[in-house]
């Protein structure tokens, strides 16, 4: 059996909107962060304000200089529609509000390539009222597909994540889309551990067995059971050695990004206890070792 590969840390940047891009990148390179999941937003790099190329090639300049990775991360609950929390979706009833859906998740595989990103992370949206099951899968797959074309032109995986509550919340739902959309070589999935707390039948570090063939991002933090809130470490119900032993024995490589959206007044201080937890709980690159 081969040696387990060590664990790249990452903070999101959804956790840190208190706090300029470069600040943010800068306080994440001092903790020992391996990079970070970059949320496409306002506030740090505008995927919709002009000069897009340029600005990306500045962050792309900054990262560099840091010596962080980057996945790019598109959870940004505003971004298109300022009063409709991630809408519109790629599920939405008129077809204008997908394509322009798409078209933001298609400039997210540019600004990852630009970015030299592992990564871009998606998810479904929620399925709208009176929409049945097998039209959301319709329309999803139809939505993706000029996303993934993109992505292949890029060579970027494009991650989808199951979420609670949206039509793709389960590793059996990714699975299906797997095989609506032929299985093509550039959708991989991005694995939240939380989610796994939350609604899989399975525990988390079952989860991260079953999906490492496809694992290609990872997001992490506390959860409970039945309970769709992302916790900071210590305040849910997750054993972590089993999940992140488990996660260096797959070899996966990418960024393992702690996700604490909700958490930005406090996100300086969170981004450092969060790394001594996990340091704490699993090797990793960089870590002290005794």
């Amino acid at each position: 059996m081969s040696p387990a590969a060590p664990i790249h840390l990452g903070y999101g940047t959804n956790g840190l909107t208190d706090l300029r891009l470069g600040d943010a990148l800068a306080l994440l390179a001092d903790l020992g962060y391996d990079g970070v999941g970059l949320t496409l937003d306002h506030m740090h790099l505008d995927p919709l304000a002009p000069n897009l190329a340029a600005r990306t090639s500045q962050v792309a300049g900054k990262l560099g200089q840091l010596g962080l990775g980057v996945t790019v991360e598109t959870g940004a609950r505003y971004v298109l529609d300022p009063r409709r929390k991630h809408g519109p979706s790629l599920l939405d009833p008129d077809p204008d509000g997908r394509a322009a859906r798409a078209a933001l998740l298609t400039t997210a595989v540019q600004v990852a390539a630009d970015l030299g990103a592992h990564a871009v992370h998606c998810f479904s949206g929620i399925t709208p009222a009176d929409t049945t099951p097998d039209t959301a899968w319709k329309r999803l797959e139809e939505s993706l597909t000029p996303v993934l074309e993109a992505a292949a032109d890029a060579g970027v995986p494009l991650a989808v994540e199951p979420e609670p509550g949206h039509l793709l919340a389960t590793l059996a739902d990714f699975h299906h889309l797997r095989r609506i959309l032929g299985d093509p070589e550039l959708l991989g999935l991005t694995l939240d551990i939380g989610h796994c707390q939350c609604l899989e039948p399975a525990p988390p570090a079952d989860c991260v067995r079953d999906a490492a063939p496809w694992l290609r991002h990872v997001q992490i933090e506390d959860m409970r059971r039945g309970v769709h809130e992302h916790l900071p470490f210590g305040d849910g119900e997750i054993d972590f050695p089993p999940v992140l032993e488990a996660l260096a024995a797959t070899g996966y490589q990418g960024l393992t990004v702690v996700e604490l959206p909700r958490h930005s007044h406090a996100g300086p201080e969170l981004a450092r206890a969060s790394i001594e937890f996990l340091r704490s709980q699993a090797p990793l690159k960089g870590a002290p070792t005794s």
